[in-house]
């Protein structure tokens, strides 16, 4: 995948000297591959295999800070709003 990305951005570059607007394009393609590409690529590729690698206990990891976070919330939001969670609850049941 990078290496589609680093192609393309070295094309759109020297497209730019014809056109500024394809610079800006390669800037937009390298900051959208920094910021969501890396990230979502890097769990199933690698040395180690996708989910048998080292990264999958490290998700988890965060998915259970981000969910007990969240639970934390939860219940100091019920404690200290007793009659806003009983009336969502009751919503919630109809």
């Amino acid at each position: 995948m990078g290496t589609i990305v680093m192609s393309g951005t070295v094309v759109l570059v020297i497209l730019g000297f014809g056109n500024h607007v394809y610079w800006l394009a390669a800037v937009a393609v390298l900051f959208l591959y920094v910021q969501y590409g890396r990230g979502s690529s890097a769990p199933s590729g690698g040395a180690g295999g996708g989910a048998t690698g080292g990264s999958a206990p490290a998700d988890y990891r965060s998915y259970r800070e981000r969910r007990d976070t969240q639970a934390k919330w939860e219940r100091r939001y019920r404690r200290e709003r007793p009659f806003e969670a009983r009336r969502q609850a009751r919503e919630k049941a109809n």
